[in-house]
C-alpha cells in the first residue's frame, strides 16, 4: 500500500494508491486523520483505512502538491556513516556504534518542492537514504523483534551544509537548515518490502548523472539494529522516522568537492519504493 500525503489550498489529506489510482481520504465526511503519523496512531488503522477507501473519490496529484508523508511524528532520528564506502571518503573512522543525530521537522520538504541552497554557505550536499517509519510505540526492542514496529519506508534526500556541520563536533546545524531536507514521495507499507527494506537499490541521480548507487544490503547497522539500540535510549512512537543513512558519492567525497548549485534536479530512487525529485533553489 502507498499512502502520500498532500495540500490543495488550505487543506490538507491523504491518498492512497489502489487498482492503479490515488483515492482522496480528505472528503468533508472522513474518519482519517490528514497525516500518516497520526493515522498510525490508530490502533485499527488498518481497518479504518479499508472502510474510508470503500467511498473514497479519485485524486488527480497534478492538481495538488505533494508533503512530506509524515508531517507530525515527534522524531526524525538520522543516522551518519552507515555504509562503509561513505566512512571512507568522509575524514571519519569505521564506527562501532552508529552515528544517531536530529532533525527539525522545519527542515523537511515533500517531492516537487524547492531544496534550499542557502545564503550562507556553498556547500550544499545531496544524500540519498531509506527511511523506516516507526509504527508502533517501541522501547527496549531486541533487534529479532524490532521489525514488528515498522510501518512502511520512505526515501529521504539529506541535504547538507557541509561546512557548518563541520563547524562543531556535533553535526546539528548542517543538518536542519530550512528546506534541505527532502521526503517523499509517498509511504509504502512494509508488508510490500523485503524484511527490513533489505536487498533494495539505491540510486542518486544529479541531472541525470548518477551520483550514488548502492545496495541497502550494505548497512553497516541494519533497520533492525537501528531500532533496537535507539530504543535502548528512547521510546520510538508511531510516525517517528529513522534515516539510515547515505552510501559513498556525496559532493563532499569527490575530487575536487561538487556542491549542489541552483537550478540543478536532484533524484533519489529506491526500488519498489518510488523516486524522490527535487529542484535546487537559491535561498531568497
Amino acid at each position: 500500500m502507498k499512502i502520500l500525503s498532500y495540500s490543495l489550498g488550505d487543506r490538507t489529506g491523504l491518498a492512497v494508491h489502489t487498482d492503479g489510482r490515488w483515492l482522496d481520504l480528505a472528503s468533508p465526511a472522513a474518519t482519517i486523520p490528514n497525516d500518516v503519523a497520526a493515522l498510525l496512531a490508530l490502533p485499527d488503522w488498518r481497518t479504518r483505512l479499508a472502510d474510508a477507501l470503500r467511498d473514497a473519490p479519485a485524486l488527480d496529484l497534478a492538481s495538488v502538491q505533494l508533503l512530506p508523508p509524515v508531517r507530525t511524528g515527534q522524531k526524525i532520528l538520522c543516522v551518519g556513516l552507515n555504509y562503509l564506502d561513505h566512512v571512507a571518503e568522509s575524514p571519519y573512522k569505521q564506527p562501532t556504534y552508529p552515528t544517531f543525530f536530529l532533525r527539525v521537522a522545519s527542515s523537511l520538504i515533500g517531492h516537487e518542492q524547492p531544496l534550499i541552497k542557502p545564503l550562507a554557505s556553498d556547500e550544499f550536499d545531496y544524500e540519498g537514504e531509506l527511511v523506516a517509519v516507526i509504527g508502533s510505540t517501541a522501547r527496549h526492542v531486541s533487534p529479532e523483534r524490532a521489525l514488528e514496529h515498522v510501518a512502511g519506508y520512505t526515501v529521504f534526500n539529506e541535504g547538507s551544509v557541509r561546512d557548518y556541520q563541520f563547524k562543531a563536533p556535533q553535526w546539528t546545524m548542517g543538518k536542519n537548515f530550512d528546506g534541505t531536507g527532502a521526503c517523499g514521495p509517498w509511504f509504502v507499507t512494509a508488508d510490500e518490502l523485503p524484511a527490513g527494506a533489505k536487498g533494495l537499490q539505491l540510486v542518486t541521480r544529479v541531472n541525470g548523472v548518477v551520483e550514488q548507487k548502492a545496495s541497502t544490503d550494505d548497512m553497516l547497522f541494519d533497520v533492525a539494529t537501528l531500532i533496537s539500540l535507539a530504543s535502548e535510549v528512547m521510546t520510538l512512537l508511531p510516525g517517528d522516522m529513522l534515516v539510515t543513512g547515505t552510501p559513498a558519492g556525496v559532493g563532499f567525497g569527490k575530487k575536487p568537492q561538487v556542491y549542489l548549485r541552483a537550478g540543478d534536479v536532484c533524484e533519489v530512487e529506491i526500488e519498489r519504493i518510488g523516486t524522490l525529485r527535487n529542484t535546487v533553489q537559491a535561498e531568497r
